[in-house]
């Protein structure tokens, strides 16, 4: 067919109401996109359909290459955003221009695999489903050539879901999917609009809705870079928290609690390390020694305010993270902050070390590997409230 022949067919096809909308939610994929567009074309020829680009104002100037495109495809719609960034949002903006009585939501990065769109949208055409994943994990399906460590984020993140939300499909992190105009429309004022996988916010919010789950094979990234990274994984659970708790409960502080309890962890592990190593006796010069036990302790303490710092900076409080050389004034000021903490932690520690709290019971080394367990927990709450008020929360205002 030539190419005149090819672009009258589909601006007919534009021309006509839409059976299926394909939203595609882009950044920084100009080279994928031509590809994606054309290949959409030739997977639905025969549909009317629509292709709605929804751009976060990419810097590779995707929003142009699909700008271009649409001025010689009437069937291509192009959305430029420049607030809110993030997919799940993207994604609902993109729906809410939509024409088609039937959505789709497939990625730019020519992973997911087109030429299941007809079997997807047949399935929730027929009644069938009222949202039809394409699935890596059933029977015919892939994750094509992924490494061993991406399968097991991806397994985690899977099992997290199933867990917490009881969501019963078995590709739940899909964001490959075909979605009724009805239970999109019943759905969408619930959705988060800063959620990170889309496809778990209907699924999340509706457990009403009728859910199948058609086969593909997950192809490799050509062109562009992976977005995946450890703001994506910290989104993931974020997302995951808020679904299953309510917006009632601030999910960063879930995270900070998370990396809390890592700390608490390493704090005993090092503790109980220096006191297994024996630390010696600190003179002050004063004619008084330092008992071994609080030698151990400062260590401890040392080591977990370095580390919860990494974490909270990296993961926790990721959009306000401190860079280059901010990082050591935000260090310094961590640090402080910290030493109010630790001397509550000293202090309840020193209380129960001096009652001889469950010594009876637990002994001397477990008893006070429990005792400063306990200054720990009640250090990191007042951490938390100075944290968000002094140090990354007040940047954010700030801003």
């Amino acid at each position: 067919m030539s190419d005149s022949a090819r672009n009258e067919l589909r601006r007919r096809a534009a021309d006509a109401t839409p059976v299926l909308s394909v939203i595609t939610p882009t950044f920084n994929e100009a080279e994928n996109l031509p590809l994606l567009v054309e290949r959409i074309h030739t997977a639905l020829a025969g549909i009317p359909h629509e292709i709605v680009v929804a751009d976060d104002d990419s810097p590779d100037l995707t929003w142009r290459v699909a700008e271009e495109i649409a001025a010689s495809d009437s069937s291509v719609v192009v959305m430029r955003r420049f607030r809110d960034p993030g997919l799940s949002a993207a994604v609902l903006d993109g729906m809410s221009v939509a024409r088609g009585e039937y959505l789709a939501v497939i990625d730019a990065d020519l992973q997911h695999d087109e030429t299941i769109l007809p079997e997807m949208l047949e399935q929730v055409r027929s009644g069938a489903a009222d949202v039809c994943v394409g699935s890596r994990s059933v029977a015919g399906g892939g994750y094509g050539d992924w490494s061993v460590a991406r399968r097991f984020v991806s397994w985690v993140a899977t099992f997290i879901a199933k867990f917490l939300l009881r969501t019963q499909i078995s590709d739940p992190m899909s964001g490959f999917f075909v979605v009724t105009r009805s239970a999109y429309e019943s759905t969408a004022p619930q959705i988060n609009a800063k959620g990170f996988k889309i496809l778990l916010e209907f699924i999340g919010r509706n457990r009403q809705l009728k859910v199948c789950e058609v086969p593909y094979e997950f192809k490799n990234r050509v062109h562009g870079e992976t977005k995946l990274n450890r703001s994506v994984i910290r989104s993931y659970l974020l997302a995951v928290a808020e679904l299953r708790l309510g917006r009632q409960i601030d999910p960063v502080f879930l995270l900070y609690v998370l990396v809390g309890i890592v700390g608490l962890v390493v704090n005993s592990l090092a503790f109980t390390f220096a006191e297994a190593l024996g630390f010696p006796q600190v003179n002050t010069g004063l004619n008084k020694a330092i008992d071994p036990i609080y030698t151990s302790f400062l260590f401890s303490v040392q080591i977990s305010i370095f580390l919860l710092f990494v974490l909270n900076n990296e993961f926790t409080f990721w959009e306000d993270r401190y860079r280059s050389w901010k990082l050591f004034p935000a260090f310094a000021g961590y640090e402080v902050i910290s030493l109010v903490g630790t001397g509550i932690h000293v202090a309840i520690f020193t209380f129960l070390q001096n009652t001889g709290f469950l010594l009876s019971v637990l002994g001397t080394g477990p008893a006070r590997v429990v005792h400063n367990l306990a200054g720990a927990t009640v250090a990191l709450i007042v951490n938390w409230y100075l944290n968000t008020t002094y140090l990354w929360r007040r940047r954010s205002r700030r801003r």
